[in-house]
């Protein structure tokens, strides 16, 4: 059995004022070990929070009550490497010119679950998530490594994307060109890209 990290709870908000109140209600009900909050393009409200498992649901509890909630993931044994992810701190060897899984969401919290599913489910390496700013708000995950266990990936994160209503698309490459694995490690941002080549 792989390890697990600690458990997390991600809360997405269509009001920034509703994202305080509820942060602050979450932070008061339970012994949390963290909290992190604050806006997320377009005009969204983030707040996770993370700790044992008891704690984190209490924030759960008092949280998914919360006025304009707009989608939510309670993960209570997060795969570390989604953790890795989700910071910006996974190694550059995770994209490799293997299979290439592909999975967008049109929310943080579905991408986030979806990419702790698709690692639980397969032998890959979660080479990235990115959410939100850039992405109009929503969400996507990059999963590398075998064709076969890519695809068991891919599909274990769509069921998972699928629960939250919030699957935009998923595509698998079965090797990933060289120049485009240099570009999906170096910054997953065009402009700066861009502006490097130029």
């Amino acid at each position: 059995m792989s390890e697990r990290g600690p458990a997390i709870a991600l809360f997405e908000f269509r009001s920034v004022s509703a994202g305080i109140v509820a942060g602050d209600a979450m932070a008061k009900v339970a012994p949390i070990d963290a909290i992190y909050a604050g806006t997320v393009h377009p005009g969204n409200y983030l707040v996770l929070v993370s700790g044992d498992t008891a704690s984190v649901d209490e924030a759960v509890r008092v949280g998914s009550n919360a006025e304009a909630l707009t989608d939510m993931v309670f993960l209570p044994d997060i795969d570390p490497a989604v953790i890795v992810a989700i910071t910006g701190n996974a190694p550059a060897a995770a994209l490799g010119d293997e299979a290439l899984g592909i999975v967008e969401t049109t929310t943080v919290a579905a991408a986030i679950d979806a990419a702790d599913a698709g690692v639980k489910a397969a032998g890959v390496d979660l080479g990235a998530i990115r959410l939100a700013d850039g992405l109009g708000g929503k969400g996507y995950v990059l999963f590398s490594g075998v064709v076969a266990e890519v695809e068991a990936a891919i599909d274990a994160a769509v069921v998972r994307a699928e629960g939250h209503g919030t699957l935009v698309r998923s595509d698998l490459i079965a090797q990933l060109h060289g120049e485009m694995a240099d570009n999906l490690r170096e910054d997953l941002h065009f402009l700066s890209r861009l502006s490097e080549g130029g």
